[in-house]
């Protein structure tokens, strides 16, 4: 279970996409962390190697959960 606060101009916007589209406020936040979530974890990442330069890290952790046989 998640509950987060929104700035009133995001949730009157939320609102108004749900009840025109018929579905919930929650099924958009859904849709919405799913979509950006990659792309956040990819910046929280390089932000982190940035800021630690010296720090190394083994070539299989990097290719951890890469499809690189095809």
């Amino acid at each position: 279970m998640l509950t987060i606060r929104l700035p009133e101009d995001i949730e009157a916007r939320l609102a108004t996409l749900a009840a025109r589209t018929g579905r919930t406020k929650a099924f958009y936040a859904k849709e919405a962390i799913i979509e950006h979530l990659d792309d956040m974890e990819d910046k929280y990442l390089a932000i982190t190697r940035l800021e630690n330069p010296n720090k190394r890290w083994p070539l299989d952790t990097l290719e951890q959960g890469l499809d690189l046989d095809s």
